[in-house]
């Protein structure tokens, strides 16, 4: 219509330029210019108009397309209960983890010459369903991401793990807090189904029972270099390692590790860590000379210095095929502070104890153990331990004259195992182990184990 209407005026023009031609006064053109100006401003109305028009029509169309739309968002929240902000799918596993264990029955079985950390170490014989873990783990936000590992075992629930840990602080750094496994050393970040043996070494179950958690917070450091250097500090209450009940620090932790690789297929890591914990009432219980049962506890302060290495190869960086790991620590711990007998059913036999006064001590210890994969899901393994009980005074005098549990002896033990893993989610293991860490015992220990795992589950630490 509007290129209809130009091209009408563009014709009228024509029609009225030979009149100008013929004009011969001024009033002649003065009517022609007028009759020019008033197509020219009636064709500029009618364009105006249909513009409007086109504007109207086209905000008419978008206003029906938001109701549409206002509509179907409406429709949808109807039929559909509203999100929260951090709604999110958990990566959620579940580690399944049993054995058959053939060893000496041995209720008061012990590290002989160690004050217990963490309770007595296991005695379960026979057929067995060992922890099994439940791990879930998101983020949060753009900023945070939680993890939660609960343990269920015979009956019961324990939360082992529970923590957020930062996402986004830049230049290097990782913030952790809650309960988790503490950074010092190298297995003790680890969890069980993770381990390259059935059981925990002597000296990680001397020190730590399962592992060294920390209820509190983490500071990380990663240097932005070729070499691999972690720096890392925590403070927090601790869980089993102290019994602490305060305000404050209880356990206070520094690491540091460094690493790199070896051309392609080379890679080892090293690392030094140190401890220092108040304790506060940590309960023990053993026997006197006469065999007659003792309960007490410990108070005062440990601090414990760690060394590890780990050195891994794989033939060009393959580790599907054939692949070997060296992992080794060393630990030095002193404790010192008083000893109460605390048994209230004997307090005759506590006062006759002499298991009260001052304790001072000073031990040691390490393990290595070497793993090597020899074809495609096939490993076999070998581990020693070796602890030296060092002194371990009570009042000025040897505390294994007061308690058998505490006597001179040098606890070691030998083991070799043989694991197949059909998938990466699943394993079956045979262990055998030469046991000597009871004071005049030889246990000879067989175990079948298998671990099975169901679900996304993160990657291990190196």
């Amino acid at each position: 219509m509007l290129q209809k209407s130009l091209t009408t005026c563009a014709v009228g023009l024509l029609l009225v330029t030979p009149a100008l031609a013929r004009a011969n006064d001024s009033a002649e053109l003065e009517k022609i210019r007028a009759e020019i100006q008033q197509l020219r401003e009636g064709y500029e109305t009618r364009i105006q108009a249909l513009e409007a028009k086109l504007r109207e029509t086209g905000a008419a169309a978008d206003r029906a397309e938001e109701s549409a739309q206002r509509a179907e968002t409406a429709a949808t929240q109807a039929s559909t209960p509203p999100a929260r902000a951090n709604a999110f799918n958990p990566e959620t596993s579940l580690i399944l983890q049993g054995a058959y264990k053939d060893k000496k029955n041995l209720p008061n079985r012990h590290i002989t010459g160690f004050l217990p950390t963490a309770g007595a170490p296991d005695n379960t014989r026979g057929f067995s369903a060992d922890a099994s873990e439940l791990s879930l783990a998101a983020n949060i936000d753009s900023w945070l991401r939680g993890y939660a590992n609960l343990v269920f075992m015979d009956g019961s629930v324990e939360v082992e793990e529970a923590y957020f840990e930062t996402l986004g602080l830049g230049k290097g750094f990782t913030l952790k807090g809650g309960r988790f496994r503490s950074g010092i050393g190298y297995q003790n970040e680890m969890h069980p189904h993770a381990w390259d043996f059935a059981d925990n070494n002597l000296m990680y179950q001397a020190l730590f029972g399962e592992g060294a958690l920390q209820d509190g917070v983490q500071l990380k450091w990663l240097a932005p270099t070729e070499l691999m250097v972690e720096l890392g500090a925590e403070a927090g209450r601790g869980a089993a390692i102290n019994n602490a009940n305060q305000n404050g620090a209880a356990s206070v932790n520094l690491f540091a590790h460094v690493g790199g690789d070896i051309g392609v297929s080379h890679a080892w890591r090293a690392g030094l860590s140190w401890m220092h914990a108040k304790v506060d009432h940590r309960s023990f219980s053993g026997n006197d000379l006469a065999a007659q049962p003792i309960t007490g506890d410990f108070t005062g302060k440990s601090r414990i210095w760690l060394a590890d290495f780990v050195y891994k190869w794989a033939p060009n960086g393959n580790a599907s095929y054939n692949n070997f790991k060296l992992q080794g620590e060393y630990f030095h711990r002193t404790e010192h502070g008083s000893l109460a007998c605390s048994d209230p059913l004997s307090p005759a036999l506590c006062a006759g104890s002499g298991l009260d006064g001052g304790y001072r001590s000073a031990q040691s210890g390490f393990y290595l153990q070497g793993v090597y994969q020899f074809m495609p899901r096939w490993r076999g393994g070998l581990r020693y331990d070796q602890l030296y009980r060092g002194s371990a005074d009570l009042n000025g005098s040897d505390i294994g004259n007061t308690i058998s549990e505490l006597a001179d002896h040098d606890p070691h033990r030998s083991t070799a195992m043989l694991d197949f893993s059909p998938s990466e989610f699943s394993l079956f293991r045979l262990q055998y182990a030469h046991d000597q860490s009871m004071a005049g015992v030889t246990d000879r220990q067989i175990t079948l184990q298998y671990i099975l795992s169901l679900g996304a589950h993160g990657a291990h630490r190196f």
